[in-house]
Parts: C-alpha cells; sequence; structure tokens
C-alpha cells in the first residue's frame, strides 16, 4: 500500500506551488530535490544581508491577479520595476527599446522622428517576410538598434549566428515610443522582500521536504511510496536518454562579494552587448531589495552549450529538438502513474506566472 498521494520531484517553483495547493486539501505529499536547498533556479542565498540569486536575476511579473494574489497571500512583494541598461563599448542606453534609447542612439526627441527613423532604416533593409531573428529584429526596430543592443548580446547568448536562430526570440521584445524604461507590460512586477527562498519556505509549510536526495538513485522505492509521481526534471532524463539528449543553453556566474563597495553600478542588471565582453551581464543583487548594505554583491553571467552534468536553462526549439521533445512527451503520455511538469518535463520556456499557471492547471485536473 502506498503511504503518500503525491510524490513531487523538485522543490522548483512548479514542484512547490503544486505541493501547497496538493496540501491545502490534506494530501499527503513528499517532495525531494537532489539540491542541497530548495527553490530550484529562484533559490536566493544571504551573503552579508544581501538576497543573492544564485541562479541569475529573477523579476517576478505578470498580469493575472489570480496568480499575483497566490503569491502575496505567502509573503509581500517589494515594488521593484526591471529597468535593464546595455552597455555598448562603454555607452549606456536604456532598455527595453523606448524614447530614452531612441534619444540615445539618433538624438530624436519625439515619437514621430523616433517612428519616422525606424521606418526609414525598415524600408532600407527590403525585409518583408523575416525568417530569421536578424531579419526579424531589423524589420521591428532597424539596423543601428540591432547591430548595437541585439547582435552580439544574442550571439553570445545563444552561442549561434542570428541568422540561425529563429524569428520568434526577437517578439518577446517591448518595443514603445514613451519613455518609459520598464521592461515588463505586465500590470504586477516585483520581488519578494527577503528573497525568493521565502516564498518558497512558505509553500511548502507542513509538507515533507527531503533534499540532497536523487529521484533516479532508488527509482523504484520512490514509485512505490506513492499513489501517483509529478515528475519535474529534465524529459529526457526521466527515459534514460533513448531516444537522445534534448540540448539547452546554460549560464554560468562569478560572483563576488565587494566589501566596503557600496554601490558598484548603480542598477540591478547591466547589460554587456559587444562581442568582445564575455560574460553577458553583470547582476549587483542589492538594488533588487533597493539595499542599503555597506557592501554589495555582484555576478558576472556566462552564456555557454549545455553539457551533461550541466544545469539545463534555455531550452532550443529549433526543429530538431521539438522533434525530439515530440518523442518524448508520446512515451510521458503513456506513463499511467508519473505526470510530467514544469520548464523542464515539458522542455519550453517558463516566465515564473507561467509556472505557476501550469501548475494551477495541474492542481485543477487532479482535484476535478
Amino acid at each position: 500500500m502506498s503511504s503518500l498521494d503525491y510524490l513531487i520531484v523538485g522543490t522548483g517553483l512548479f514542484g512547490s506551488v503544486l505541493a501547497h495547493k496538493l496540501h491545502g486539501i490534506g494530501k499527503k505529499c513528499l517532495i525531494i530535490d537532489k539540491r542541497t536547498h530548495i527553490g530550484g533556479n529562484v533559490y536566493t542565498e544571504n551573503i552579508n544581508g544581501i538576497n543573492v540569486h544564485k541562479y541569475g536575476a529573477h523579476i517576478f511579473h505578470t498580469s493575472n491577479k489570480q496568480v499575483w494574489d497566490y503569491v502575496n497571500s505567502l509573503v509581500e512583494f517589494n515594488r521593484y520595476t526591471n529597468s535593464p541598461v546595455a552597455n555598448y563599448k562603454g555607452k549606456l542606453y536604456n532598455l527595453p527599446f523606448n524614447m530614452n534609447t531612441f534619444y540615445q542612439m539618433w538624438g530624436v526627441t519625439t515619437p514621430e522622428q523616433a517612428a519616422a527613423k525606424i521606418a526609414q532604416q525598415r524600408q532600407e533593409s527590403g525585409i518583408v517576410n523575416p525568417s530569421n531573428l536578424e531579419e526579424q529584429a531589423i524589420s521591428l526596430i532597424g539596423k543601428d538598434i540591432y547591430y548595437t543592443l541585439i547582435k552580439d548580446y544574442t550571439e553570445k547568448q545563444w552561442g549561434r549566428k542570428a541568422t540561425e536562430l529563429p524569428a520568434f526570440i526577437i517578439k518577446r521584445l517591448p518595443v514603445r515610443f514613451t519613455f518609459d524604461n520598464n521592461y515588463f507590460n505586465d500590470k504586477y512586477q516585483g520581488i519578494p522582500i527577503g528573497g525568493y527562498t521565502k516564498l518558497i519556505e512558505k509553500m511548502l509549510e507542513g509538507v515533507e521536504v527531503k533534499l540532497n536526495t536523487d529521484y533516479f538513485e532508488n527509482k523504484p522505492y520512490f514509485d512505490s511510496i506513492a499513489d501517483r509521481v509529478v515528475y519535474t526534471g529534465e524529459i529526457d532524463r526521466f527515459f534514460d536518454y533513448c531516444y537522445g539528449h534534448l540540448e539547452y543553453r546554460t549560464v554560468f556566474f562569478e560572483t563576488e562579494l565587494l566589501e566596503g563597495i557600496s554601490n558598484y553600478q548603480g542598477n540591478a542588471v547591466i547589460n554587456y552587448t559587444d562581442a568582445v565582453t564575455p560574460y553577458t551581464r553583470i547582476i549587483e543583487h542589492k538594488h533588487f531589495e533597493f539595499g542599503q548594505q555597506p557592501d554589495t554583491v555582484i555576478s558576472r553571467e556566462y552564456s555557454k552549450e549545455w553539457r551533461p552534468g550541466d544545469e539545463p536553462y534555455y531550452p532550443v526549439n529549433d526543429d530538431r529538438n521539438s522533434a525530439l521533445y515530440a518523442k518524448y512527451k508520446e512515451l510521458a503520455g503513456k506513463q499511467s502513474k508519473v505526470i510530467f511538469g514544469g520548464r523542464l518535463a515539458e522542455y519550453r520556456y517558463y516566465d515564473m506566472h507561467q509556472v505557476i499557471e501550469s501548475a494551477f492547471e495541474l492542481y485543477d485536473k487532479l482535484t476535478k
């Protein structure tokens, strides 16, 4: 007889939300994680009083009031607004692309002038039906901004030429003709006061948690102790890579405590958009929470191709990997006991609010 209603593999956002919801209706859950900490990639660790985003910058944003009310019912969020800055060969530009950017690039001061400049460059490009990221970007914003702020940064990030990347990647970038440096268009935005670890801790209150526990090291046992298994890890790993590895981009960080320096760069995130600088951006963590500490912590972020043993971050959704994932998804659909969910199990890029929405959807299906 199973002693648990659910075994949940992974204490990231998807698994933790689901555990919280199921525990709330009396279901007996065990949630395990191979890491030594909860929270997956949203984990924050405290260094000299500064909440450091160990796996990269995470800014919560959503227009879904249900999701916003849910996370705020657990912890208090601050009013942080994501307004990154780009550094191209020592010159600074505001992001996302807005009137400040257009003034910095061309000296234009009105939306009409900016729109005319973009339209002129769009017409000069002769691109009608963009077939790759480069063509999509130039048709969207013109060649000057593309070559200064997009091309080299994107190629560092993805490790591929912009002409080899699909057009849809660039469509997420907002372009606006106002002096508004807010990167996101969502209605709600902020960061948990005290860091994301506090949010995950609240989700897992009362839930049995086992860390430093690898599901695959004792899979028959773990499968036997629960009626259902919710798996949030890599889907190809679950099936022992029987069709081959799915590809990802991954990132790694050089994190440095700067004692006696209270403010290193004046902003939480500065992107380095030239080809020579090896890292893609520098994160100064204290600015996510308006910190006044006498020291600061910075992380230089580097992008590279994923290799087995690395932490997978961004799925490479090209034709080959999409076809490969479809084969794994078919296998997953034949599992009677195991449910697959989250960014790795579904092989898709999720913002945090989308992870929570997906967990809500699964909870609704499980409790109908």
